[in-house]
């Protein structure tokens, strides 16, 4: 379990290609497999989203781990039972928003919640937004 943003920072550093995703947990994914809830369709791998920087980036990597690590979705992402884990896989498409879908997965670590909590105070203070509501400024300068 990691506990600081520091902490992730220094294992993506060592070992880079991670991924960060909100779910049940390994098992239960591979039970249950992953579905595109709107077609019904089976997809073929799990939705994650990327925490090495983009080569764009050019501000510190803690903030862009900071956007990474947040829920996007506040409701959905944090239902009783759901928490963030890290983990490693290979690429095999992008979900219907674009995500990367991830399958020969292994699970790296979880995130604690002073992680995220941490992670929030980031966003507002790097990025100047409630990360409550970043969500659906996103689309709004497309």
């Amino acid at each position: 379990m990691l506990y600081r943003l520091a902490e992730l920072e220094d294992v993506l550093a060592e070992a880079p290609g991670l991924f960060v995703r909100y779910s049940r947990g390994l098992a239960a994914d591979l039970e249950f497999g992953a579905l595109d809830a709107e077609s019904g369709l089976e997809l073929p791998g799990l939705s994650a989203r990327p925490l090495d920087p983009e080569p764009w980036w050019n501000r510190p990597v803690r903030d862009w781990l900071a956007r990474q690590v947040l829920p996007v979705d506040r409701l959905g992402d944090l239902r009783e039972g759901v928490f963030p884990w890290i983990l490693r896989g290979r690429v095999v498409g992008r979900g219907p928003s674009g995500e990367p879908l991830v399958t020969d997965i292994e699970l790296v670590t979880r995130l604690a919640e002073c992680l995220l909590d941490e992670a929030a105070g980031v966003y507002r203070e790097r990025f100047g937004l409630d990360p409550e509501y970043a969500g659906l400024l996103a689309g709004a300068h497309a």
